[in-house]
């Protein structure tokens, strides 16, 4: 007999939302303040990380992992790999962040993100052990490291061969780079994000990303710049891992599917998994078309290089009007460089906010002074600072073949696809479609 999971009650969903703001309250503020390379004694972090995953077991202990970081597409190149070891028929957990709607959406295993009632459960679980940690001399992990600690403590519960670990931020310091022998480490590509912890040049940025390398690891990237391949193969030369450079012409996408399918043929999947999933993997709020009539797009690009890539989408798109809703993070240190792209493009623009747990977005009128210098003449630029009434505010004046694109925030796209996909749905069926 198939042993049916528990439903998911009001009392149990309230149960879960009490336990994630237990984690959530671990707050990352500190992680933010002192981590980078030039900041004193950076490896705490990665420190502190260890002897919390000492003092639970070792967890992360027996997995076969694919570290991922980069600037940008890190969340779906590692999603394109996960799925394709998944229908390989290798048991497989999925680590990402941030999330779009619900925390669970970090934590998956084959097709189904970890279960809340699972999630409590390893809270739980935790709390003595929080409570220990607190009085050590490293203190209690931060929200992230804690996040990673229910991550591996649920891919061991599921007995997973393969995870696929997305960095958080960077690479050297982040607290996911306290596993020791990946079998594939992968960035992306190198731009400005996070320039008050990663560093001012793209090569302190790359320096800091390359720390995920490590010795006898295979590791990819699609990173074209000279200077910073040069990084990555002095890395690699000292630690004795393997580089390749994934070469590939066209978009953003193209790019993540490469290095995707290139991981895929070095671990041993099949080309005809590789071609179906590849083609087939979609996440929430990257790029996601949610209606039609007019086409209403959540994307939650936000540094330069993810709103390229968005550019890069919408050129493949037709429509008569582009109608933009957006919000800039608080931690957002490049407004300029994130907004230049897609201001130039829309035809009216309408700033927002959005605010969750710690993040909340820049005041719209602090930011409409560089929208109202990058638009086009004539465009028009207005504050609706409730989201949703900024929504409506386009669908009413909107034609059928118009576009209307929310973007500059993953917090923003996730808050507004509520509209269409709720919270407590995700919730129930552990999926995001």
């Amino acid at each position: 007999m198939v042993k049916r999971p528990p439903l998911l009650t009001k009392a149990k969903i309230l149960a879960f939302r009490k336990a994630l703001a237990f984690v959530e309250g671990f707050s990352n503020i500190s992680f933010r303040k002192n981590y980078g390379r030039k900041k004193k004694n950076p490896e705490f972090f990665i420190r502190r990380t260890r002897k919390f995953l000492n003092l639970i077991g070792n967890p992360e202990k027996n997995f076969k992992f694919v570290h991922v970081t980069g600037t940008a597409g890190k969340g779906t190149v590692s999603t394109m790999i996960h799925n394709t070891l998944v229908s390989s028929g290798r048991k497989t957990g999925l680590f990402t962040s941030p999330y779009t709607q619900t925390a669970i959406e970090k934590i998956k295993v084959g097709e189904l993100y970890i279960s809340p009632v699972e999630f409590i459960k390893i809270v739980n679980y935790l709390k003595p052990f929080i409570t220990y940690a607190r009085k050590s001399s490293v203190g209690a992990p931060s929200t992230f490291e804690l996040f990673l600690a229910i991550t591996f403590l649920y891919f061991k519960r599921k007995k997973c061969e393969w995870v696929v670990l997305e960095a958080g931020l960077g690479g050297r310091y982040d607290a996911t780079n306290v596993i020791k022998s990946p079998k594939v480490t992968v960035i992306t590509n190198i731009d400005y994000d996070h320039t008050e912890i990663l560093g001012k040049t793209l090569k302190e940025i790359a320096w800091d990303k390359g720390g995920i390398i490590k010795k006898k690891s295979i590791f990819l990237t699609t990173e074209t710049r000279p200077s910073l391949l040069s990084i990555f193969k002095s890395i690699c030369r000292s630690r004795g891992a393997k580089f390749m450079e994934v070469k590939v012409k066209g978009n953003y996408q193209n790019k993540n599917m490469a290095l995707a399918r290139n991981v895929a043929r070095i671990i041993g999947v099949r080309e005809k998994n590789i071609k179906r999933d590849l083609e087939g993997t979609v996440l929430p709020c990257r790029f996601e078309v949610v209606s039609q009539s007019p086409t209403v797009i959540l994307d939650g690009a936000h540094n330069r290089a993810k709103m390229r890539s968005t550019v890069s989408n919408l050129k493949e798109l037709k429509y008569r009007k582009l109608f933009v809703i957006l919000a800039i993070s608080n931690t957002n240190r490049d407004n300029k460089a994130t907004l230049k792209p897609i201001v130039h493009l829309a035809d009216e623009i309408v700033l927002t906010s959005f605010s969750r747990g710690d993040q909340s977005s820049i005041y719209p009128k602090v930011i409409f002074r560089e929208v109202d210098g990058f638009k086009r003449r004539g465009v028009r630029v207005s504050v609706i600072e409730n989201s949703d009434k900024a929504l409506d505010y386009f669908l009413a004046k909107s034609n059928p073949k118009d576009c209307i694109l929310v973007t500059g925030s993953f917090f923003l796209a996730g808050q507004m696809r509520e509209r269409w996909y709720p919270e407590v749905l995700v919730l129930k069926q552990r999926k995001s479609f």
